[in-house]
């Protein structure tokens, strides 16, 4: 895929997660995309982060946020995509390191009527500090690198970090929905509008990914797995609050079991927030 491409970072005060990820995206083999910053009402500490980047970086660095009200993923994505310029839409997590050919593996690999998703590597709690407190560009480790911490227990797996070209293979699960997540996710710009983004009716932690990705395959939009390609490297953090987690399970139940392809709170219920704001009748 030609032109621009967005990389969509959400993130709530890590601001230390995410000064190792814009260091990351600094150094992608691929300079033609921008990052938008999709700020779940952090403090002052993350734009400080943001805005010394911002000075360094060659691409466009957007930093979007909102009043903190509980995790709202689904909407501050949809607000960092309303604020891109991109036609290909790549979601990353703030505490999550992309390899230097991310971004290019994933301009490869996109292509009309389809979303790619990736997956990831977890580092331990340990390994994490000591990434976090020195500035290791585990990153930029080769495989043979990763596989000597994945014996001394510091990685879980290491095959995400691998570059197999697997070719048809990628669309042999086109059609299945479970385990895509936004943590490394590349959605065309036209296939979100499509289904009008994010659904930002889901609160607290879990599935507004899983929505997401279920109206898309609705809408005839297919799944080619990034696996063992687009890996990234995942920082330690201590569990979300899972005390919301039922009822976005209930909520994902009734989308799967209607034919509903628009969000109920997406893209659009912004672009009216932000007409009404203005005025505008």
């Amino acid at each position: 895929m030609e032109g621009l491409i967005s990389v969509i970072v959400t993130t709530y005060n890590r601001d230390d997660a995410l000064d190792a990820v814009l260091r990351a995206l600094a150094a992608q083999s691929d300079g033609n995309f921008e990052i938008v910053v999709a700020d779940d009402g952090s403090d002052a500490a993350t734009r400080t982060v943001v805005e010394r980047w911002a000075a360094r970086l060659p691409m466009r660095l957007e930093h979007v946020w909102h009043r903190h009200d509980g995790f709202r993923g689904g909407e501050i994505r949809n607000r960092g995509i309303r604020a891109s310029a991109g036609s290909l839409c790549l979601f990353l997590d703030g505490d999550c390191l992309a390899r230097p050919d991310f971004v290019a593996t994933h301009r490869r690999f996109a292509e009309p009527g389809w979303f790619v998703s990736g997956n990831r590597i977890l580092l331990s709690r340990a390994f994490t500090q000591a990434v976090l407190a020195d500035g290791i560009a585990v990153e930029r480790w080769s495989f043979a690198a990763l596989m000597r911490e994945r014996l001394r227990g510091r990685v879980n797996r290491v095959l995400p970090g691998l570059g197999l070209p697997l070719g048809p293979l990628r669309k042999a699960g086109s059609t299945g929905w479970a385990g895509a997540q936004t943590c490394n996710l590349a959605v065309t710009r036209g296939d979100l509008d499509r289904v009008d983004g994010f659904d930002g009716s889901y609160t607290g932690w879990g599935l507004e990914d899983s929505d997401l990705v279920v109206r898309l395959l609705r809408a005839g939009v297919r799944r080619k797995d990034g696996r063992f390609a687009t890996g990234v490297l995942h920082l330690w953090h201590p569990h979300a609050d899972r005390s919301h987690l039922r009822e976005n399970e209930r909520r994902l139940e009734d989308v799967m079991a209607g034919d509903r392809i628009k969000a109920v709170q997406g893209l659009s219920a912004l672009r009216d927030e932000r007409t009404a704001a203005a005025g505008v009748r």
